[in-house]
């Protein structure tokens, strides 16, 4: 099978990837489209980044579309479950342009935000429903919502759930849609928590695992740099100030926010991601982000499963995660559809003995550097091109900008979105979709969105 024509999906739904350049499925596409367009009960394992997205956003359509059942307010056709509000709109743009063509609408619900907006949209009448498990049950509480007459179901990201602590509520969803109607999982990881999800709600599933659980990206290399910790700052710093988008990471929504704060005042422009962010926050730290205007996002894990940025070519673990699938997970934010891509991860004396059992459980062999000065070659080796500083980093529209460090002087003149000029003589070719070296390119302010997401990834 080598098109998507021949994997069953409809004409019209195949020329709309077309458009979009996407005319080769994804190994994970690939296997689990026919099952999935056959009406069966499919449970898919690809890592992130892998195409998971469209797997499931096509048979979605596709049934609606053939159903064609009347829509009713209240009562959803389809329920697409996602364990963030990130992810959840995520899957939105992804599968808009298929409603759009088979006249279905779409609506998304989570928590942060006020609900009314929510109640209008499901008392219209609703096609897809893509929720966050607990905004949407406060909704069927407060009798805005009925699942008895969902179709398809589908659960994406499930093994995050089960990290969240949401299972008991995904049962409780999912023992209210109707027991013949198909069900869908997909997870980057297939441990015990999901088997229960599968033995209790999955008829006859299909399963399919695009590859082994700790398969490396091939094209991901991974880095180990011990550090002393006063070099922590300074050397996130200067990787992040390369040409580029860069994500790193942190363990606490503290440690996210203190390190954005950091990494601005040094004139890298770099914005937050984390729990204790109101909507209106988030969406506007995430729009700075997809358009170029930050160069950095710096997060905590809640960002490692919704957050698709094809050019993201570094991730950084300023604070190595808990566990191995936390590591896969934030690294998969790097590497995607086919690109290359760097993980670096930070690591001082009292960090050894944790980093080499999370490797090894990861199933990685990263190369290991010694680092005591910002001037190692190695950094500009992981993070090539002319540092590029910005005074007072990324300025939220309408503040005044951050009093930049006695000394730091060495920002570069900015472009009219707030931006350095770049230097097109620094080694790096921009995005260009054709093959050739990776990419590092911010994109051009102004874009939405969806015009830095790989449609093939999705």
């Amino acid at each position: 099978m080598n098109s998507f024509a021949e994997l069953g999906v409809p004409a019209r739904l195949a020329e709309i990837l077309a458009a979009q350049g996407i005319t080769t499925p994804t190994p994970i596409q690939a296997a689990t489209l026919p099952d999935s367009l056959d009406g069966r009960d499919v449970l898919g394992r690809g890592r992130t980044g892998s195409g998971k997205t469209y797997a499931f956003a096509l048979p979605v359509v596709a049934r609606l579309q053939a159903q064609r059942t009347k829509r009713t307010p209240g009562r959803p056709r389809a329920l697409i479950l996602a364990p963030t509000r990130e992810l959840v709109t995520q899957i939105q743009a992804a599968i808009t342009p298929f409603a759009d063509a088979a006249q279905l609408n779409v609506l998304t619900v989570f928590g942060g935000v006020g609900q009314n907006p929510q109640v209008r949209g499901l008392r219209a009448g609703v096609d897809i429903l893509i929720a966050c498990p607990g905004r949407l049950e406060d909704l069927i509480a407060q009798g805005h919502c009925s699942l008895d007459a969902v179709e398809i179901t589908v659960l994406d990201e499930a093994d995050h759930m089960a990290d969240l602590g949401f299972l008991p509520g995904v049962r409780r969803l999912l023992k209210q849609t109707p027991r013949d109607g198909q069900r869908l999982l997909f997870s980057a990881t297939l441990d015990k928590a999901i088997d229960v999800l599968v033995r209790e709600f999955l008829r006859k599933p299909v399963t399919h695992e695009a590859d082994s659980p700790q398969s490396p990206v091939a094209k991901m290399r991974h880095h180990v740099l011990h550090i002393d910790r006063e070099l922590r700052i300074p050397v996130v710093a200067d990787l992040a100030s390369a040409p580029g988008r860069t994500v790193v990471f942190t363990r606490t929504k503290y440690g996210a926010k203190a390190l954005a704060r950091q990494l601005n005042k040094r004139g890298v422009p770099a914005v937050e991601l984390h729990g204790n962010l109101g909507q209106g926050a988030r969406t506007r730290n995430l729009d700075a982000f997809h358009s170029g205007a930050a160069s950095t996002l710096v997060a905590t894990d809640v960002a490692a499963r919704g957050i698709h940025v094809d050019d993201v070519a570094l991730v950084v673990h300023a604070d190595p995660p808990a566990e191995h699938k936390a590591y896969l997970h934030r690294s998969g934010r790097t590497a995607r559809a086919g690109a290359e891509g760097t993980v670096v991860t930070l690591m001082t004396d009292d960090q050894r003995g944790d980093v080499r059992s999370l490797t090894k459980a990861a199933g990685i062999n990263p190369t290991t550097t010694k680092v005591a000065a910002t001037d190692h070659p190695v950094l500009r080796e992981l993070a090539p091109g002319e540092r590029q500083l910005v005074e007072g980093g990324f300025v939220v529209p309408g503040q005044a900008p951050a009093k930049p460090k006695a000394g730091g002087g060495n920002a570069k003149r900015q472009n009219g979105a707030g931006r350095p000029q770049r230097n097109r003589n620094d080694g790096r070719s921009p995005k260009s979709g054709g093959a050739g070296g990776k990419s590092r390119s911010r994109g051009a302010g102004g874009h939405s969105a969806a015009a830095f997401s790989s449609r093939r990834g999705r």
